[in-house]
Parts: C-alpha cells; sequence; structure tokens
C-alpha cells in the first residue's frame, strides 16, 4: 500500500509544483507503454502528447466564477482540471486500446470517464475524458493527484483547435451559420475516422494474409 502524506499547509507554487510532478507521472506511463508497442512492432498508437498545468490567474478566475474563494487549499479540493494531458492518437482504435491500457495500471485510478466520441456534444465535439488519480512519490510519501486525460484522433484534435480560436475570437458569441458549418465539419471528421479506420482493418488483414501464403 501507498502512504498518502497530505500537507498541512498548500501554497499556490506547492499546489502548482505537485501538479507538475502529476503531468511528469502520466507523461512517463504514456511514454513507456508507447514504446512497449513499438518494441512489439505494432503501429506506434500516440502521435503526439501534449501537457499543460493551469497557471494561478487561471484557476483563480474559475474558482471566482463557481463562486468559490479562491485559495491553493480551494483549489486541490475542488478543481480537477489543473493537470491535464491531452493524446493524439491516429485512429479511434487506439484511443480505446489506450484507455484499456491506462485502465489496466495498478497505482492509477480512473475516477470518471466522459465519452464525447460514443456521445458528442451539440456542437460537434469528440474526444475521450478520463480524470485519473495518480500518486507523486515524495521524500515525506505519496500524494494523490487528479490529473484530466483528453484522447483523441488527429482530425478530432484539429476540429477542436479550431473551435476554440473561433469561439475565442467571437467571445463565445459565434454566429449560428458558423455554429452550423462547424457542426457539419465535425460530422465529415468522424466520417473520415471511421473510413481511414476501416483502410487501416483492411490493410492489417492483407498483411496477415500475406504472411500466411508465406
Amino acid at each position: 500500500m501507498f502512504k498518502h502524506h497530505e500537507e498541512p499547509e498548500m501554497t499556490w507554487e506547492r499546489l502548482l509544483l505537485l501538479n507538475k510532478f502529476a503531468v511528469e507521472e502520466i507523461y512517463t506511463k504514456l511514454r513507456i507503454l508507447n514504446d512497449e508497442f513499438n518494441h512489439q512492432e505494432r503501429s506506434n498508437p500516440i502521435e503526439h502528447i501534449k501537457t499543460r498545468v493551469k497557471k494561478k490567474k487561471s484557476i483563480i478566475r474559475k474558482l471566482k466564477m463557481k463562486g468559490i474563494d479562491p485559495t491553493p487549499v480551494n483549489a486541490r479540493n475542488t478543481l480537477s482540471d489543473i493537470a491535464g494531458v491531452r493524446l493524439i492518437c491516429s485512429f479511434t482504435s487506439d484511443i480505446y486500446m489506450l484507455f484499456e491500457a491506462l485502465n489496466r495500471q495498478d497505482d492509477l485510478k480512473i475516477v470518471k470517464v466522459k465519452d464525447y466520441i460514443e456521445n458528442p456534444k451539440a456542437n460537434g465535439y469528440q474526444s475521450l475524458h478520463m480524470l485519473v488519480e495518480v500518486p507523486v512519490f515524495l521524500a515525506s510519501g505519496s500524494i494523490p493527484m487528479q490529473v484530466e486525460v483528453q484522447i483523441r484522433t488527429i482530425a478530432m484534435d484539429f476540429w477542436a483547435s479550431l473551435e476554440h480560436k473561433l469561439y475565442y475570437k467571437y467571445d463565445s458569441d459565434v454566429p449560428q451559420h458558423i455554429s452550423d458549418e462547424l457542426k457539419e465539419c465535425a460530422m465529415i471528421i468522424n466520417d473520415l475516422d471511421s473510413r481511414m479506420l476501416n483502410i487501416k482493418f483492411q490493410i492489417d488483414n492483407y498483411d496477415r494474409d500475406y504472411e500466411e501464403k508465406g
């Protein structure tokens, strides 16, 4: 069993450092998984890994929006997205393979899952969101920290990045015709992902047949 250690006092500097450590723990696990798949001569499921820890001013702003006193203790106890990791994959099958691989990690606890691929948001947004708890090991013991993990394909990430920029440009007041077109683009991207996955399956089957005949 891991010995959990809670800090008697939580400062902003300490909070951000703990979240940085938590992101690094998840990042290391993902790199190991990707290297293992590569060693097994399978295609690497991860194209890119993006990490971030919210800045102090962003954390304070979010707490104020929630009507919560902006202290590091309240941030630690009420916010679950201070630390974030985003995985970019080639195929939707890679997304669920990585989810299962993380789910098998003994020292990783999956707290919550939101599957926006199976059930896209109203605006067309797609991604698999996981809230995971990982122990951060310190000299004084271990502290459980939460990290938001988002897994999506290259196409999904492309759409989400552009959608975010547009909403920022329009200060969230995007004209209806643009919202409608964005949703249509999301549907096209979903079709593209499905077709690319089908091509991958066809190539995999062809390779297997070739090896059996050889």
